[in-house]
């Protein structure tokens, strides 16, 4: 993890991540001071410990065995915020100041952000208990990192070959850049949903209308009553609780191994940049249910069944919800080409790869006019 430390002072500076300066408030550091030598232990990928990039002293990373992650209750943590809201203002508003321990350098927090580096000194400095605040709600589980940079470097490389309509510039050169080791927050939400519906079932049958020379089919609809009730369960469905982020590319990141999540431990984010969620859990599980409420659609239509369908009406119960509160881990890099940027992530898991590229307008063309050449020839035989 030598090169996670040297990576640090290579990150985008705090001033990018966000635009809501305000004045700074003084805030306590935290930071894993090696037994052995004393310097900042980081999160070693490959050992799943706390490791001394300087002298190798691991320390094992120590969890309650009495800890499990769990689902959480979502109608009592909305209550529970409404209490907080009335009593105290968002820990993690405005911008934060933190002195290195190491060096006494102020090192600046801003928004969500709650893991960072000295960008003197290197050292990786944490937000005290940001994310198990009173006025926070709490993390449950956290995935450590199984994908390297080397790895994700590889997996980057494997994807850029890839880009059948890339420019060959492009794919020659690759991807120039550093990535960025990031803890994304998510909510998985959870529910039993019960569905009654009424509409109308649609057969399609055919009449023959017409003689001689103006005979011809016609296909016509019988409709029928619809209406029935079925339950179905929704199981972790992933909402990025991050703002300022890719969201269709980190959705498409999945799937997650999340039965490997650990009990929240801060040591895991040690090296890395870490945030906490910025979109509410009642705003997250707003975004569920559209998602539930689109294939809960296509559940009616398929209990209605027949050729077509119309739908008068769905009413739909969600019983049962509950929630977890989970930091995934992500590589992220942002990299040029022809002066314009790009943007890609990696499942820091899977070394699943999702990002923007340029794309060859020459080969597109080409492929365009081959697969009409194509398509011409063949309805030339057929009229043959």
């Amino acid at each position: 993890m030598s090169d996670t430390r040297q990576s640090m002072s290579d990150e985008p500076s705090q001033d990018a991540l966000s635009d809501d300066a305000q004045s700074p408030t003084v805030g306590t550091g935290h930071m894993f001071p090696c037994e052995g030598c004393g310097a900042d232990l980081q999160f070693s990928i490959g050992a799943q410990s706390l490791k001394c990039p300087y002298c190798g002293f691991i320390k094992q990373l120590e969890f309650d065995p009495n800890l499990t992650v769990d689902e959480q209750d979502y109608v009592a943590t909305l209550e529970q915020i409404a209490t907080w809201r009335s009593e105290k203002s968002n820990q993690t508003s405005g911008l934060s100041e933190v002195p290195c321990s190491t060096c006494g350098a102020k090192v600046q927090f801003r928004g969500t952000l709650t893991s960072s580096a000295c960008a003197y000194c290197g050292v990786a400095l944490q937000l005290e208990d940001v994310h198990d605040a009173e006025n926070r709600v709490p993390v449950d589980g956290v995935l450590a990192f199984l994908v390297d940079r080397k790895k994700a470097h590889q997996a980057l490389v494997d994807w850029v070959n890839s880009r059948w309509f890339a420019p060959n510039r492009f794919k020659k050169e690759g991807v120039a850049g550093k990535f960025s080791g990031l803890y994304t927050p998510y909510w998985t939400i959870d529910t039993m949903t019960t569905t009654h519906y009424d509409g109308q079932r649609g057969d399609y049958y055919y009449v023959t209308t017409g003689s001689g020379k103006n005979k011809r089919r016609v296909r016509k609809t019988r409709w029928s009553p619809a209406a029935g009730t079925f339950q179905r369960f929704f199981d972790d469905e992933l909402i990025v609780a991050a703002q300022g982020v890719p969201v269709k590319r980190l959705d498409a990141l999945q799937p997650w191994p999340l039965r490997d999540c650990r009990p929240f431990n801060q040591e895991m984010l040690a090296g890395f940049l870490a945030r906490t969620y910025d979109v509410e859990l009642e705003a997250g599980f707003g975004i569920a249910k559209l998602r539930f409420d689109e294939a809960l659609e296509a559940d009616v239509r398929s209990h209605i069944g027949g050729d077509t369908q119309r739908i008068h009406n769905i009413d739909t119960q969600y019983n049962a919800i509950t929630y977890k509160h989970l930091l995934l881990p992500i590589w992220m890099m942002g990299y040029r080409y022809t002066e314009k940027v790009y943007q890609v992530v990696v499942n820091a898991t899977t070394a699943e790869v999702q990002g923007d590229r340029p794309y060859s307008w020459v080969k597109i063309t080409l492929a365009i006019m081959t697969g009409l050449a194509v398509a011409g020839g063949f309805a030339f035989l057929a009229s043959r």
